[in-house]
């Protein structure tokens, strides 16, 4: 089930908010919060009912060995080994189902051999919720939280807002949300707030991704095809995958934060303007970010973070990276993804060893933008294109090898396509100066009870478009989520969906 789909809209997520605010409102806190987990098995069952079990039975794996750890906390180190024991089940689910046949075809290759796997079908949201649950059994043995309570804990995995796609929450910032004494007392702002932010997301996936995204196929189903491209069509087709990918996932996260806050939950923001980065290093505390969040406190700082010397700290951000581009998927694609983005970030730390803080000067940030956004889209192609070949086609057009250059200023004018141009310059006009939904919506989004939101500092437009009950912006979002309705043709997935 899509949040950008007719029977989400129209039926599941009214259905649920009534039974949810209708047994709150009589004091039926725990049936109130047992209808979202049903509810939540319903949404995850929608897309392959077969896939239910499994997380069904990674819930019920993860719950017994948290409660395993906690009864063997304080015990000299009983507890570590059953830590080590959950955190290798869950990679061994992980690994079988999203890597298993990559390893059989490149084991094929390299040793000339023939094995052969039946083809395993990803189920859905797989490495989000054994990311979700691997950070839980860690919080568990480092004494953080604790969970005696079967249905809060399948409601902190199953929440259906966060389960696809993230954002990648932690037990600590959630439960005490459901255990609260508001949870189920129905509040008119939570829900307008939410339903406001959640059209704000649904514009963005429907009219603006959604849009954009057939130029991008275009582009890179003629590079996996063989068929030779030119210097114009490769950087529009990229530059339309670039905004594809950044309104996709900007979509999809303010949808998840907009529905939590109709059940009166602030979820964790994910996405904070990535584009507007001055740096690989800010562009990671922007963009998906709890999954950085995650990298960084259970896989960089075990591994040893900047504790080691900075030979360790730049091998450390490597395999960190590189084990981040294959969390999105089994290919070699991802692989250079992650290694390119390390990179990155070895040489953004390195040069920031070496010349100090980030320059603050207009110019100085606008060039650090601008270099950013560059390395950002080299790397989309990796990440875009089904194949090695095909990524190397693009980006060999980009440069303007392989006669990709057109010969004269007519060939120019006559290979743009002024449409597609004029569509990703506006939405490059929106990612890089627009204010985004969190500083949109930021005297609205905290609620009682629940971790603060924080927002970057305020500027003129952005305290211009701060949102305020008034007739006006009431029309205009009104106009907003009845042309993004209109739109609902053909829903797409989101893109992080496959992951």
């Amino acid at each position: 089930m899509l949040f950008n789909s007719g029977v989400f809209l129209f039926a599941f997520l009214p259905l649920t908010l009534l039974v949810f605010y209708v047994l709150g409102s009589m004091g039926r806190l725990r049936l109130a919060l047992a209808s979202v987990l049903i509810a939540s098995f319903i949404y995850y069952a929608w897309w392959n009912p077969v896939y239910l079990l499994l997380i069904v039975f990674s819930l019920v794996m993860n719950y017994f060995i948290g409660s395993a750890i906690q009864h063997r906390h304080g015990k000299g180190t009983l507890a570590k080994p059953v830590l080590i024991a959950g955190i290798a089940a869950n990679l061994g689910l992980l690994g079988y189902f999203k890597y298993a046949n990559f390893f059989v075809n490149n084991l094929n290759v390299v040793a000339g051999s023939s094995f052969e796997l039946a083809p395993i079908l990803l189920p859905l949201a797989i490495s989000f919720y054994t990311f979700q649950q691997i950070a839980y059994l860690v919080d568990v043995y480092q004494g953080k939280v604790q969970e005696s309570d079967p249905l809060r804990y399948a409601l902190f995995v199953m929440f259906f807002p966060q389960l696809i796609a993230g954002p990648i929450v932690h037990h600590s910032e959630m439960m005490p949300q459901f255990a609260g004494k508001s949870i189920g007392i129905f509040k008119l702002s939570n829900l307008l707030t939410g339903t406001t932010i959640f059209f704000v997301g649904l514009f963005k996936k429907v009219v603006l991704a959604d849009n954009v995204a057939p130029i991008a196929t275009d582009l890179f189903t003629a590079s996996s095809g063989g068929n030779p491209l030119t210097f114009i069509d490769a950087w529009t087709g990229v530059l339309a995958y670039t905004c594809q990918i950044y309104f996709d996932f900007s979509g999809y996260s303010d949808m998840a934060i907009g529905i939590g806050l109709m059940f009166g939950i602030a979820l964790p923001l994910n996405f904070n303007s990535p584009y507007k980065a001055t740096g690989i290093i800010d562009f990671w505390r922007r963009w998906h970010m709890t999954l950085s969040r995650f990298l960084r406190d259970y896989l960089y700082i075990p591994l040893g973070g900047n504790r080691l010397g900075s030979s360790r700290r730049y091998v450390n951000m490597m395999v960190v990276m590189l084990l981040g581009g294959l969390w999105h998927g089994a290919g070699w694609g991802f692989v250079v993804w992650g290694v390119l983005h390390g990179t990155y970030l070895g040489i953004n730390h390195a040069w920031r060893n070496w010349r100090g803080a980030p320059r603050q000067d207009w110019w100085a940030r606008g060039l650090s933008r601008a270099l950013t956004f560059l390395a950002v889209v080299v790397a989309w192609v990796f990440f875009r294109a089904g194949n090695l070949d095909s990524a190397l086609s693009v980006l060999a057009a980009m440069s303007g090898l392989a006669g990709s250059l057109p010969a004269s200023f007519a060939d120019l004018t006559v290979q743009i396509d002024r449409q597609a141009v004029a569509t990703i310059a506006a939405l490059l006009v929106i990612a890089w100066f627009a204010p985004n939904t969190q500083q949109f919506m930021q005297d609205f989004m905290n609620i009682d009870g629940a971790p603060r939101y924080r927002f970057d500092a305020a500027t003129r437009l952005t305290g211009w478009l701060r949102w305020r009950p008034t007739p006006a912006f009431a029309v205009a979002l009104a106009v907003l989520s009845a042309y993004t309705v209109m739109s609902l043709w053909q829903p797409s997935e989101f893109i992080y969906y496959q992951f």
